[in-house]
Protein backbone atom coordinates (compact mmCIF):
# COMPACT_ATOMS: atom_id res chain seq x y z
CA UNK A 1 0.00 0.00 0.00
CA UNK A 2 1.23 3.45 -0.82
CA UNK A 3 2.51 5.42 2.14
CA UNK A 4 1.14 8.92 2.57
CA UNK A 5 3.56 11.72 3.40
CA UNK A 6 2.49 14.14 6.09
CA UNK A 7 4.40 16.83 7.97
CA UNK A 8 7.73 15.36 6.90
CA UNK A 9 6.47 12.07 8.33
CA UNK A 10 5.43 9.01 6.42
CA UNK A 11 1.97 7.95 7.50
CA UNK A 12 -0.08 5.17 5.97
CA UNK A 13 -3.66 4.43 6.87
CA UNK A 14 -5.32 1.07 6.35
CA UNK A 15 -9.10 1.36 6.20
CA UNK A 16 -11.90 -1.03 5.36
CA UNK A 17 -12.41 -1.18 1.62
CA UNK A 18 -16.12 -0.57 1.83
CA UNK A 19 -16.18 1.66 4.92
CA UNK A 20 -18.51 4.61 4.74
CA UNK A 21 -18.33 7.86 6.63
CA UNK A 22 -20.69 8.39 9.53
CA UNK A 23 -23.08 11.24 10.07
CA UNK A 24 -20.07 13.42 10.71
CA UNK A 25 -19.36 13.57 7.03
CA UNK A 26 -22.85 13.34 5.59
CA UNK A 27 -23.35 17.07 5.56
CA UNK A 28 -21.00 19.19 3.52
CA UNK A 29 -22.72 22.46 4.35
CA UNK A 30 -20.74 25.54 5.19
CA UNK A 31 -21.89 27.23 8.36
CA UNK A 32 -20.77 29.83 10.80
CA UNK A 33 -22.17 30.40 14.24
CA UNK A 34 -23.17 33.80 15.42
CA UNK A 35 -20.34 35.65 17.12
CA UNK A 36 -20.77 36.85 20.69
CA UNK A 37 -21.32 40.56 21.17
CA UNK A 38 -19.23 42.72 23.44
CA UNK A 39 -20.60 43.05 26.96
CA UNK A 40 -21.07 46.38 28.66
CA UNK A 41 -18.82 46.43 31.70
CA UNK A 42 -16.37 43.78 32.79
CA UNK A 43 -17.74 40.37 33.76
CA UNK A 44 -15.91 37.32 34.99
CA UNK A 45 -16.31 33.60 34.40
CA UNK A 46 -14.73 30.57 36.03
CA UNK A 47 -14.22 27.55 33.79
CA UNK A 48 -12.85 24.07 34.55
CA UNK A 49 -11.59 21.86 31.74
CA UNK A 50 -10.78 18.17 32.24
CA UNK A 51 -7.39 16.72 31.32
CA UNK A 52 -3.71 17.56 31.39
CA UNK A 53 -2.73 17.63 27.74
CA UNK A 54 -0.11 20.35 27.39
CA UNK A 55 -0.96 21.06 23.76
CA UNK A 56 -4.61 21.69 24.57
CA UNK A 57 -3.83 23.73 27.68
CA UNK A 58 -1.52 26.04 25.74
CA UNK A 59 -4.00 26.46 22.89
CA UNK A 60 -6.93 27.22 25.18
CA UNK A 61 -5.19 29.38 27.76
CA UNK A 62 -2.83 31.30 25.49
CA UNK A 63 -4.90 31.75 22.35
CA UNK A 64 -8.61 30.88 22.39
CA UNK A 65 -9.54 32.27 25.81
CA UNK A 66 -7.59 35.54 25.38
CA UNK A 67 -9.35 36.03 22.03
CA UNK A 68 -12.72 35.50 23.73
CA UNK A 69 -11.79 37.98 26.46
CA UNK A 70 -10.80 40.57 23.90
CA UNK A 71 -14.01 40.06 21.96
CA UNK A 72 -16.36 40.21 24.95
CA UNK A 73 -14.52 42.29 27.52
CA UNK A 74 -14.97 39.46 30.01
CA UNK A 75 -12.34 37.91 32.25
CA UNK A 76 -12.11 34.14 32.24
CA UNK A 77 -10.30 32.10 34.85
CA UNK A 78 -9.46 28.69 33.39
CA UNK A 79 -8.44 25.69 35.48
CA UNK A 80 -7.45 22.31 34.07
CA UNK A 81 -8.19 19.33 36.34
CA UNK A 82 -6.82 15.81 35.75
CA UNK A 83 -9.43 13.37 34.50
CA UNK A 84 -9.00 11.16 37.56
CA UNK A 85 -9.87 14.06 39.87
CA UNK A 86 -12.48 16.03 37.95
CA UNK A 87 -15.60 14.28 39.31
CA UNK A 88 -14.41 14.34 42.92
CA UNK A 89 -13.36 17.98 42.78
CA UNK A 90 -16.60 19.04 41.10
CA UNK A 91 -18.69 17.25 43.72
CA UNK A 92 -16.69 18.91 46.50
CA UNK A 93 -17.03 22.31 44.84
CA UNK A 94 -20.80 21.92 44.46
CA UNK A 95 -21.10 20.93 48.12
CA UNK A 96 -19.09 24.00 49.13
CA UNK A 97 -20.92 26.34 46.76
CA UNK A 98 -17.72 27.10 44.85
CA UNK A 99 -18.34 25.19 41.63
CA UNK A 100 -17.27 26.93 38.40
CA UNK A 101 -19.71 28.71 36.11
CA UNK A 102 -18.79 26.40 33.24
CA UNK A 103 -17.17 23.00 33.47
CA UNK A 104 -16.19 20.20 31.18
CA UNK A 105 -16.61 16.45 31.44
CA UNK A 106 -17.31 13.43 29.28
CA UNK A 107 -20.86 12.95 27.93
CA UNK A 108 -21.40 9.88 30.11
CA UNK A 109 -21.24 12.07 33.24
CA UNK A 110 -23.99 14.45 32.16
CA UNK A 111 -26.96 12.37 33.33
CA UNK A 112 -25.66 12.25 36.88
CA UNK A 113 -25.26 16.04 37.02
CA UNK A 114 -28.77 16.46 35.64
CA UNK A 115 -30.22 14.06 38.20
CA UNK A 116 -28.67 16.17 40.94
CA UNK A 117 -29.95 19.45 39.53
CA UNK A 118 -26.48 20.78 38.73
CA UNK A 119 -26.97 21.83 35.11
CA UNK A 120 -28.78 24.47 33.13
CA UNK A 121 -30.59 23.25 30.03
CA UNK A 122 -29.06 24.43 26.78
CA UNK A 123 -32.19 23.74 24.73
CA UNK A 124 -33.19 27.37 24.22
CA UNK A 125 -29.63 28.29 23.24
CA UNK A 126 -29.39 25.45 20.73
CA UNK A 127 -32.74 26.45 19.25
CA UNK A 128 -31.35 29.95 18.91
CA UNK A 129 -28.57 28.74 16.63
CA UNK A 130 -29.08 29.12 12.90
CA UNK A 131 -30.63 26.21 11.01
CA UNK A 132 -27.30 25.77 9.21
CA UNK A 133 -25.45 25.52 12.53
CA UNK A 134 -27.87 22.96 13.93
CA UNK A 135 -27.52 20.87 10.80
CA UNK A 136 -23.75 21.16 10.93
CA UNK A 137 -23.70 20.05 14.58
CA UNK A 138 -26.43 17.42 14.24
CA UNK A 139 -24.15 14.38 14.58
CA UNK A 140 -22.55 15.64 17.80
CA UNK A 141 -25.51 17.15 19.66
CA UNK A 142 -27.15 13.86 20.75
CA UNK A 143 -24.03 13.04 22.77
CA UNK A 144 -24.86 15.91 25.12
CA UNK A 145 -28.55 15.13 25.64
CA UNK A 146 -30.20 13.67 28.72
CA UNK A 147 -33.86 12.62 28.48
CA UNK A 148 -34.09 14.47 25.18
CA UNK A 149 -32.78 17.78 26.49
CA UNK A 150 -29.43 19.36 25.69
CA UNK A 151 -27.22 19.85 28.74
CA UNK A 152 -23.69 19.36 27.41
CA UNK A 153 -22.15 20.85 24.30
CA UNK A 154 -19.43 18.58 22.89
CA UNK A 155 -16.31 20.41 21.73
CA UNK A 156 -15.07 17.62 19.49
CA UNK A 157 -15.64 14.04 18.50
CA UNK A 158 -13.11 11.57 19.83
CA UNK A 159 -12.14 7.94 19.59
CA UNK A 160 -9.41 5.35 19.95
CA UNK A 161 -7.94 3.00 17.35
CA UNK A 162 -4.77 0.92 17.04
CA UNK A 163 -1.67 2.64 15.67
CA UNK A 164 1.15 0.36 14.54
CA UNK A 165 4.76 0.55 13.41
CA UNK A 166 4.95 -0.73 9.83
CA UNK A 167 8.71 -1.32 9.99
CA UNK A 168 8.27 -3.51 13.07
CA UNK A 169 5.64 -5.52 11.19
CA UNK A 170 7.99 -6.10 8.28
CA UNK A 171 10.92 -7.05 10.52
CA UNK A 172 8.69 -9.59 12.31
CA UNK A 173 7.50 -11.21 9.10
CA UNK A 174 4.10 -9.52 9.12
CA UNK A 175 2.54 -7.66 6.21
CA UNK A 176 1.98 -4.01 7.22
CA UNK A 177 -0.42 -3.61 4.29
CA UNK A 178 -2.66 -6.36 5.68
CA UNK A 179 -2.98 -5.79 9.42
CA UNK A 180 -5.12 -8.04 11.62
CA UNK A 181 -8.90 -7.56 11.52
CA UNK A 182 -9.81 -9.49 14.68
CA UNK A 183 -8.64 -9.28 18.27
CA UNK A 184 -7.31 -12.89 18.33
CA UNK A 185 -5.33 -12.25 15.14
CA UNK A 186 -4.00 -9.05 16.69
CA UNK A 187 -2.76 -11.01 19.70
CA UNK A 188 -1.01 -13.50 17.43
CA UNK A 189 0.72 -10.62 15.66
CA UNK A 190 1.56 -9.00 19.01
CA UNK A 191 3.38 -12.14 20.15
CA UNK A 192 5.62 -11.92 17.08
CA UNK A 193 6.23 -8.22 17.70
CA UNK A 194 7.05 -8.53 21.42
CA UNK A 195 10.73 -8.30 22.32
CA UNK A 196 12.38 -9.37 25.59
CA UNK A 197 15.80 -9.01 27.15
CA UNK A 198 17.96 -11.91 28.35
CA UNK A 199 16.06 -12.06 31.65
CA UNK A 200 12.71 -12.38 29.89
CA UNK A 201 11.53 -8.86 30.63
CA UNK A 202 9.55 -7.19 27.85
CA UNK A 203 11.53 -4.40 26.24
CA UNK A 204 9.06 -3.80 23.41
CA UNK A 205 5.39 -4.49 23.95
CA UNK A 206 3.76 -6.13 20.98
CA UNK A 207 0.50 -4.43 21.93
CA UNK A 208 -0.50 -1.78 24.46
CA UNK A 209 -4.09 -1.07 25.46
CA UNK A 210 -4.90 1.61 28.05
CA UNK A 211 -4.79 -0.09 31.46
CA UNK A 212 -4.68 2.88 33.85
CA UNK A 213 -7.52 4.16 36.02
CA UNK A 214 -10.60 4.84 33.83
CA UNK A 215 -8.59 3.90 30.73
CA UNK A 216 -8.95 0.18 31.47
CA UNK A 217 -12.74 0.53 31.70
CA UNK A 218 -12.78 2.19 28.28
CA UNK A 219 -10.59 -0.59 26.88
CA UNK A 220 -12.94 -3.19 28.32
CA UNK A 221 -15.93 -1.39 26.78
CA UNK A 222 -14.25 -1.57 23.37
CA UNK A 223 -13.40 -5.26 23.70
CA UNK A 224 -16.87 -6.03 25.06
CA UNK A 225 -18.57 -4.37 22.08
CA UNK A 226 -16.24 -6.25 19.73
CA UNK A 227 -17.35 -9.49 21.39
CA UNK A 228 -20.99 -8.63 20.74
CA UNK A 229 -21.75 -7.55 24.31
CA UNK A 230 -23.04 -4.44 26.03
CA UNK A 231 -22.46 -2.87 29.42
CA UNK A 232 -26.13 -2.07 30.12
CA UNK A 233 -29.44 -2.67 28.39
CA UNK A 234 -30.94 0.03 26.17
CA UNK A 235 -32.84 1.68 29.01
CA UNK A 236 -29.77 1.67 31.26
CA UNK A 237 -31.52 -0.26 34.01
CA UNK A 238 -29.93 -3.71 33.72
CA UNK A 239 -26.27 -4.74 33.91
CA UNK A 240 -25.09 -6.86 30.98
CA UNK A 241 -21.32 -6.82 31.26
CA UNK A 242 -21.26 -10.01 33.37
CA UNK A 243 -21.99 -12.10 30.28
CA UNK A 244 -20.13 -14.64 28.19
CA UNK A 245 -19.08 -11.76 25.93
CA UNK A 246 -17.81 -9.85 28.96
CA UNK A 247 -15.78 -12.81 30.17
CA UNK A 248 -14.29 -13.27 26.71
CA UNK A 249 -13.37 -9.58 26.51
CA UNK A 250 -11.82 -9.36 29.98
CA UNK A 251 -10.01 -12.70 29.66
CA UNK A 252 -8.45 -11.41 26.46
CA UNK A 253 -7.47 -8.14 28.14
CA UNK A 254 -5.90 -9.96 31.10
CA UNK A 255 -4.00 -12.36 28.83
CA UNK A 256 -1.94 -9.46 27.51
CA UNK A 257 -0.17 -9.35 30.88
CA UNK A 258 0.39 -13.08 31.33
CA UNK A 259 3.75 -13.64 33.01
CA UNK A 260 5.03 -16.09 30.38
CA UNK A 261 3.05 -15.40 27.21
CA UNK A 262 2.07 -11.77 27.72
CA UNK A 263 2.70 -9.09 25.12
CA UNK A 264 2.29 -5.95 27.22
CA UNK A 265 4.57 -4.33 29.78
CA UNK A 266 3.82 -1.53 32.22
CA UNK A 267 0.40 -2.63 33.48
CA UNK A 268 -1.40 0.42 34.82
CA UNK A 269 0.95 2.92 33.19
CA UNK A 270 -0.90 5.94 31.80
CA UNK A 271 0.73 6.27 28.41
CA UNK A 272 -2.49 7.73 26.98
CA UNK A 273 -1.96 11.05 28.76
CA UNK A 274 1.84 11.06 28.64
CA UNK A 275 3.69 13.87 26.81
CA UNK A 276 4.34 13.18 23.17
CA UNK A 277 8.04 12.48 23.74
CA UNK A 278 7.04 9.68 26.13
CA UNK A 279 4.62 7.92 23.81
CA UNK A 280 5.64 4.22 23.55
CA UNK A 281 4.88 4.02 19.81
CA UNK A 282 7.31 6.89 19.27
CA UNK A 283 9.99 5.57 21.63
CA UNK A 284 9.85 2.12 20.07
CA UNK A 285 8.82 0.47 23.36
CA UNK A 286 5.56 -0.61 21.71
CA UNK A 287 4.91 -1.90 18.20
CA UNK A 288 1.13 -1.40 18.45
CA UNK A 289 -0.88 0.80 20.80
CA UNK A 290 -4.48 1.86 21.17
CA UNK A 291 -4.42 5.65 20.98
CA UNK A 292 -6.72 8.62 20.57
CA UNK A 293 -6.66 10.71 17.42
CA UNK A 294 -5.18 13.50 19.55
CA UNK A 295 -2.21 11.39 20.65
CA UNK A 296 -1.65 10.09 17.13
CA UNK A 297 -1.65 13.57 15.64
CA UNK A 298 0.82 14.81 18.23
CA UNK A 299 3.15 11.89 17.53
CA UNK A 300 3.04 12.79 13.84
CA UNK A 301 3.66 16.45 14.59
CA UNK A 302 6.79 15.51 16.52
CA UNK A 303 8.54 14.99 13.20
CA UNK A 304 9.19 11.28 13.57
CA UNK A 305 10.27 9.40 10.47
CA UNK A 306 8.55 6.23 11.62
CA UNK A 307 6.07 4.68 9.20
CA UNK A 308 3.04 4.61 11.50
CA UNK A 309 -0.35 3.39 10.38
CA UNK A 310 -3.87 3.13 11.76
CA UNK A 311 -6.02 -0.01 11.80
CA UNK A 312 -9.76 -0.11 11.26
CA UNK A 313 -11.91 -1.22 14.22
CA UNK A 314 -11.47 -4.84 15.32
CA UNK A 315 -13.86 -7.57 16.46
CA UNK A 316 -13.92 -11.05 17.86
CA UNK A 317 -14.84 -13.61 15.16
CA UNK A 318 -18.54 -13.67 14.35
CA UNK A 319 -19.18 -10.15 15.64
CA UNK A 320 -19.17 -6.65 14.21
CA UNK A 321 -16.07 -4.44 14.59
CA UNK A 322 -16.26 -1.85 17.35
CA UNK A 323 -14.27 1.21 18.33
CA UNK A 324 -14.55 3.61 21.23
CA UNK A 325 -15.76 6.69 19.39
CA UNK A 326 -18.40 9.38 19.65
CA UNK A 327 -19.02 12.82 21.10
CA UNK A 328 -15.98 13.94 23.03
CA UNK A 329 -15.79 15.92 26.28
CA UNK A 330 -17.92 19.02 26.32
CA UNK A 331 -18.91 22.03 28.39
CA UNK A 332 -21.87 22.43 30.74
CA UNK A 333 -23.30 25.40 32.64
CA UNK A 334 -23.64 25.31 36.39
CA UNK A 335 -27.32 25.91 37.19
CA UNK A 336 -26.28 28.07 40.16
CA UNK A 337 -24.08 30.38 38.10
CA UNK A 338 -24.95 34.07 38.11
CA UNK A 339 -23.44 34.39 34.63
CA UNK A 340 -25.79 32.23 32.56
CA UNK A 341 -25.66 34.48 29.50
CA UNK A 342 -21.89 34.90 29.54
CA UNK A 343 -21.47 31.17 30.15
CA UNK A 344 -23.38 30.38 26.97
CA UNK A 345 -21.41 33.00 25.04
CA UNK A 346 -18.25 31.20 26.11
CA UNK A 347 -19.58 27.83 24.96
CA UNK A 348 -20.96 29.22 21.71
CA UNK A 349 -17.59 30.83 21.02
CA UNK A 350 -15.94 27.42 21.29
CA UNK A 351 -18.35 25.87 18.79
CA UNK A 352 -18.04 28.74 16.31
CA UNK A 353 -16.97 27.12 13.04
CA UNK A 354 -13.67 28.98 12.80
CA UNK A 355 -12.76 28.73 16.49
CA UNK A 356 -13.75 25.09 16.73
CA UNK A 357 -11.70 24.17 13.69
CA UNK A 358 -8.73 25.87 15.32
CA UNK A 359 -9.40 23.91 18.50
CA UNK A 360 -9.94 20.46 16.98
CA UNK A 361 -7.07 20.80 14.52
CA UNK A 362 -4.85 22.16 17.26
CA UNK A 363 -5.37 19.15 19.52
CA UNK A 364 -5.78 16.59 16.74
CA UNK A 365 -9.39 15.74 17.60
CA UNK A 366 -12.05 14.45 15.23
CA UNK A 367 -14.03 17.44 13.88
CA UNK A 368 -17.16 18.49 15.72
CA UNK A 369 -18.90 19.94 12.69
CA UNK A 370 -19.86 17.92 9.62
CA UNK A 371 -18.66 20.71 7.33
CA UNK A 372 -15.15 20.48 8.80
CA UNK A 373 -14.84 16.99 7.39
CA UNK A 374 -15.06 18.50 3.91
CA UNK A 375 -12.12 20.86 4.40
CA UNK A 376 -8.79 20.10 2.76
CA UNK A 377 -7.10 19.96 6.16
CA UNK A 378 -9.27 17.03 7.22
CA UNK A 379 -9.49 15.36 3.80
CA UNK A 380 -5.69 15.31 3.58
CA UNK A 381 -5.22 14.01 7.12
CA UNK A 382 -5.01 10.19 7.00
CA UNK A 383 -5.40 9.81 10.75
CA UNK A 384 -8.64 11.79 10.88
CA UNK A 385 -9.87 9.96 7.79
CA UNK A 386 -9.32 6.64 9.56
CA UNK A 387 -11.40 7.82 12.52
CA UNK A 388 -14.16 9.25 10.35
CA UNK A 389 -14.46 5.96 8.48
CA UNK A 390 -14.52 4.10 11.81
CA UNK A 391 -17.39 6.22 13.13
CA UNK A 392 -20.19 3.82 12.05
CA UNK A 393 -18.58 1.24 14.34
CA UNK A 394 -18.40 3.61 17.29
CA UNK A 395 -19.40 2.61 20.80
CA UNK A 396 -19.50 4.74 23.94
CA UNK A 397 -20.24 4.53 27.64
CA UNK A 398 -23.88 4.74 28.77
CA UNK A 399 -25.27 8.18 29.59
CA UNK A 400 -27.28 7.32 32.70
CA UNK A 401 -27.39 8.73 36.24
CA UNK A 402 -24.63 7.45 38.53
CA UNK A 403 -22.57 6.19 35.58
CA UNK A 404 -19.36 7.72 36.93
CA UNK A 405 -19.85 5.79 40.19
CA UNK A 406 -20.73 2.61 38.31
CA UNK A 407 -17.74 3.04 36.00
CA UNK A 408 -15.40 3.43 38.96
CA UNK A 409 -16.76 0.24 40.51
CA UNK A 410 -16.22 -1.66 37.28
CA UNK A 411 -12.77 -0.14 36.95
CA UNK A 412 -11.77 -1.39 40.40
CA UNK A 413 -12.76 -4.97 39.62
CA UNK A 414 -11.15 -4.86 36.18
CA UNK A 415 -7.89 -3.94 37.86
CA UNK A 416 -8.05 -7.06 40.01
CA UNK A 417 -8.62 -9.25 36.96
CA UNK A 418 -5.76 -7.65 35.04
CA UNK A 419 -3.42 -8.31 37.97
CA UNK A 420 -4.55 -11.92 38.03
CA UNK A 421 -5.90 -11.84 41.57
CA UNK A 422 -9.51 -12.57 40.51
CA UNK A 423 -10.69 -14.59 37.45
CA UNK A 424 -12.38 -12.54 34.74
CA UNK A 425 -15.85 -14.03 35.16
CA UNK A 426 -15.77 -13.60 38.94
CA UNK A 427 -14.49 -10.00 38.68
CA UNK A 428 -17.36 -9.04 36.38
CA UNK A 429 -19.92 -10.70 38.62
CA UNK A 430 -18.53 -8.94 41.67
CA UNK A 431 -18.64 -5.63 39.80
CA UNK A 432 -22.28 -6.26 38.86
CA UNK A 433 -23.24 -7.13 42.45
CA UNK A 434 -21.62 -3.99 43.79
CA UNK A 435 -22.82 -1.66 41.03
CA UNK A 436 -26.46 -2.76 40.77
CA UNK A 437 -27.66 -1.00 43.97
CA UNK A 438 -25.95 2.20 42.82
CA UNK A 439 -27.58 1.95 39.39
CA UNK A 440 -31.03 1.31 40.89
CA UNK A 441 -30.76 4.02 43.54
CA UNK A 442 -29.99 6.68 40.96
CA UNK A 443 -31.86 5.33 37.98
Amino acid sequence: MAVIAKRATRIGVVTASVAVAAALVLSGCSATSSSPTKDSGEKSLTVWFPGNNETEINLVEKKIVPAFEKKTGAKVQVTYVDWGDISTKLNSAFAAGTAPDVFGHGPAAAADFVANGRLSSLDSHVKGLSAADRKDLAAALPGGRVDGKQYLMPLSNQGSLIMYDAAAFTASGLDPDKPPTTWPALLTAAKKLTERDSSGQITRSGLLLPSQDIGRQQTFATLLAGAGGSQLNASGTKILWDSAAGTKALSYFASLYDEKDGVSASLGQDYSNAPVNQQPILLGTAAMAMMSSTSMEQVVASGTEKDLRVMPPLSFPGNKPAALEGAGPGLMINSDSDEQSLAWKFISYFIDSKVNSEYTQGIGAIPLRASAAQTSAVKNDPILQAFLKAAPNGTSNPNVPSWVQVRDIVDKHLEQALHGTVPAKEALQQAATEALPVLKANG
